[in-house]
């Protein structure tokens, strides 16, 4: 620290402004607080996807009724592996919605969702953005729910 010395007849001059110090204080509390802001911006991010995921497979299951409702059977198709990125069966119904609902393109990362349907029941699935080991299914019997592991290749019901 500076001594100041005064002097009879002298004026004191005072740097005005800030040290480095203190400038280097604020520019990590300021990459602090943006770091915090980035990380609830990520987490919000991943809520919002997972939301979307689960309202598009529940739209899903009322498209379903309504296709049931037309033609008195779900179809049958198995689609595990490739997802409904590919319809076939009931998931290429346009009347209903279900082929939008079904395709990649209508999910966060544009992935589609897994669907099984065997005639008299149905399922789909998709992997959560918040956890990507938890998937949400819903099915024809009116499940709605999150899963620790996904459903198997010939599902029709929510385990």
């Amino acid at each position: 620290m500076k001594k100041l010395n005064f002097k009879r007849g002298s004026t004191l001059r005072l740097s005005k402004g800030f040290t480095l110090i203190e400038l280097l204080v604020v520019v990590a509390i300021i990459g602090i607080l943006a770091s915090v802001v980035l990380a609830s911006l990520s987490t919000a991010r991943n809520k919002g996807n997972d939301a979307k995921i689960q309202g598009q497979l529940s739209s899903m299951r009322s498209a379903a009724e309504i296709y049931y409702s037309t033609n008195n059977s779900y179809g049958t198709s198995t689609l595990t592996g490739v997802g409904c990125s590919t319809p076939a069966g009931m998931w290429t119904d346009t009347a209903s919605g279900l082929n939008a609902l079904a395709l990649g393109t209508n999910y966060p990362g544009g992935t589609a969702p897994s669907c099984n349907s065997n005639g008299t029941a149905w399922a789909a699935w998709h992997a959560l953005s918040s956890d990507s080991t938890k998937y949400f299914c819903v099915d024809s019997s009116g499940a709605a729910k999150t899963e620790s592991s996904a459903p198997g290749s010939t599902v029709v019901a929510c385990p």
